[in-house]
């Protein structure tokens, strides 16, 4: 990293870290070991959502950590990330590490927007990116998870592993069953994303009849920027209180 432009929107405050929340919940009289790890994922979730709540005006980018500076992917989302917090102030969210989630952080950092990462501890891949304005550290995947699509407005899943198509797969079986509504999910892609919608429809729906023919409409894949901003403008505020 050289020349890491100032960005005004880096916050100096101190989120716990799940160390200091596993000690917290340790010192509570007659845990359970059980009851120890209900209380950190508790305080987790809260820390997450409470913190969330300040980013209403958010899009959150789910892809690759393996990508790296230079890669197509890479720059893509960098630059879209740039070009949405740029053009419509909009908060980029991401887990914080490498990969897609430094792309989409690093363009809105650069761009002098507001970048949030929503960072977790692994054996492998997972360090956190530079590009950050606003560091929200997690221990539990699932309470991460919950965190990075509680705000957003508009989700941007770029190719990724067996994580992205988890967290992708997720969302799309919220937008199913009604649990969430109208919120874009935007696959960008179509050389990584194409096959996997034949597979939604010549194997899940015409062969097994496991999905129906609306499911298919409610994701789109593309390949612009253009499309991107566009469904970005055009997409309804986030109504929580039909979300249960």
């Amino acid at each position: 990293m050289t020349d890491q432009p100032i960005n005004k929107n880096v916050l100096s405050h101190h989120h716990q870290t799940p160390d200091e929340i596993k000690a917290l919940c340790k010192n509570i009289d007659g845990t359970t070991p059980d009851g120890i790890r209900i209380c950190r994922i508790n305080e987790e979730l809260q820390q997450g959502i409470k913190e969330m709540e300040q980013y209403t005006n958010s899009v959150t980018f789910y892809g690759s950590a393996r990508f790296n500076e230079g890669d197509e992917y890479y720059e893509k989302a960098r630059a879209l990330a740039e070009r949405i917090s740029k053009e419509l102030g909009l908060t980029i969210v991401t887990g914080g590490g490498p990969g897609i989630m430094e792309a989409g952080n690093r363009g809105a950092y650069e761009a002098g927007g507001k970048s949030v990462g929503l960072t977790i501890k692994l054996p492998m891949e997972q360090r956190n990116n530079p590009y950050i304005t606003d560091e929200i550290p997690f221990n539990f995947f699932f309470a991460r998870k919950m965190s990075l699509s509680f705000s957003s407005e508009v989700f941007i899943f770029f190719p990724g592993g067996f994580g992205t198509l988890d967290e992708c797969f997720e969302q799309l079986t919220l937008l199913q069953t009604k649990k969430l509504s109208g919120i874009p999910v935007i696959l960008y892609g179509s050389d990584f994303w194409n096959p996997l919608e034949n597979i939604f429809k010549t194997i899940l729906f015409e062969k097994f009849h496991t999905i129906n023919a609306e499911d298919i409409s409610i994701f789109t894949i593309t390949d612009s920027d253009d499309e991107v901003m566009e469904i970005i403008k055009n997409a309804k505020p986030r109504d929580k209180s039909i979300e249960d």
